[in-house]
């Protein structure tokens, strides 16, 4: 590939020609609905939106138990998959470089976009490498990061080197802001491109909200419900809603709160916070009931790349109490649609902001409203847009820094 000594070339994309190209795109993800999960989501708005434009999808993934298809519109094919360590109900594709040349060779996609770094993942790598096939990365989960949280922080170098040496290799590596991208890069992560994460608008709306489903949960109308989804483990610093929730409770006794989603700290939690509502996983419309039954969405995380739940919470109408970083950064205005709290902060200040809140039940109405009216213009359409200058750009061997819009731009850098 050519060493590239000059900035790239920043352009409006509404300067580049209106002329749509289509593409062949073979989509490489070991994560995928019904999986549950903020990555298997968001890949296949990005698979729906890529259809919708017309674009030619043939998406490989693992078999799931229980799930051979998802349906018509594209090509899929379902590779060997084993159980996810800590995650048995998640699977990472088994496949060797040569079945995928053998796939691939005789009709070859334009482009190859891989959305995980996991076996399959390389397996894609090495094979579009060979075929001489562009590729275009994702950047999605904090693999390097994760690694304090389970013992094996001895880890954490070996698995920075792997993931730089998988995106380094491709022709772009898409990350969703530019924080991100920027430390990515001062790890020597090379060809970044940011692109923002869209957010369902027509799935995740405020008219989903039930009062059935709050009677369920013991909450009256006035009653403030706390809710949180996600992922339950060590990762997302959930021991600040451990050290949260009694403080909430002693100046809101009708308090509830509620926690979407499975995972391998649920035992425990259970444990540490009695009486809240563990709701398990949900999917679809019942997710999107949850997040709008909620009154203020909690998010205690400190290792997302992007953090998916953000725009779909705001979406839902639900305010978000997060720290300022990655998604919430970007999205949450403290004040108007949530707050966020200093990245580092101790406990007892995201504790301090959530009373904040709760104390005025009309001002937190009033950020319902400015959640849901911010995250409108967040759809999926221009997010694609974005992902398709990036396929051409890697398809034509060139470098193009974009701007579309607030959150997408690309401070790309190759050397």
């Amino acid at each position: 590939m050519p060493v590239m000594t000059s900035a790239p070339i920043e352009l409006e994309v509404d300067e580049l020609p209106t002329r749509q190209r289509h593409f062949r795109v073979a989509v490489v993800t070991e994560t995928y609905p019904p999986e549950v999960n903020g990555v298997a989501r968001s890949i296949a708005c990005v698979v729906k939106g890529l259809q919708a434009r017309d674009h030619a999808v043939q998406l490989l993934r693992p078999r799931q138990a229980g799930s051979d298809s998802n349906g018509p519109g594209h090509d899929e094919v379902l590779m060997r998959g084993l159980p996810v360590p800590r995650y048995p109900h998640l699977r990472m594709g088994v496949v060797s470089k040569r079945t995928l040349m053998q796939l691939w060779a005789p009709r070859r996609p334009d482009v190859v976009h891989i959305a995980t770094e996991g076996p399959m993942g390389w397996s894609a790598l090495q094979a579009a490498r060979q075929l001489k096939l562009p590729v275009v990365s994702e950047f999605r989960t904090n693999f390097h990061a994760y690694a304090q949280h389970y013992g094996i922080g001895w880890l954490r170098r070996p698995l920075l080197a792997y993931l730089r040496k998988f995106h380094n290799r491709c022709h772009s590596t898409m990350v969703p802001n530019a924080t991100l991208a920027g430390e990515l890069m001062a790890q020597g992560f090379r060809h970044v491109n940011v692109i923002a994460r869209g957010v369902d608008t027509q799935l995740f709306d405020p008219s989903r909200r039930s009062e059935t489903l709050r009677e369920q949960w013991g909450a009256a109308p006035q009653d403030p419900v706390l809710l949180h989804v996600g992922r339950l483990a060590a990762e997302k610093n959930l021991q600040l809603l451990v050290d949260l929730w009694p403080v909430v409770r002693r100046h809101h006794p009708r308090a509830r709160l509620v926690l979407v989603g499975d995972g391998p700290a649920r035992p425990e939690l259970e444990q540490q916070l009695p009486g809240a509502i563990f709701a398990g996983m949900r999917h679809g419309e019942d997710l999107a009931a949850h997040y709008a039954s909620g009154d203020l969405f909690v998010f205690p995380s400190v290792t997302e790349t992007y953090g998916n739940v953000t725009p779909e919470a705001l979406a839902s109408g639900l305010p978000v109490l997060a720290y300022h970083y990655a998604a919430a950064a970007l999205l949450v205005r403290s004040g108007v649609n949530g707050a966020t709290v200093p990245l580092g902060s101790p406990a007892a200040a995201f504790a301090d902001r959530a009373l904040e809140l709760l104390a005025d039940r009309q001002r937190l109405s009033a950020m319902r409203v400015a959640a849901r009216d911010g995250a409108e213009s967040m759809g999926w359409d221009g997010i694609v847009q974005g992902i398709e200058q990036v396929y051409a750009s890697a398809i034509d061997g060139t470098s193009v820094a974009l701007r579309a819009g607030a959150g997408l731009l690309a401070p790309a850098v190759r050397a």
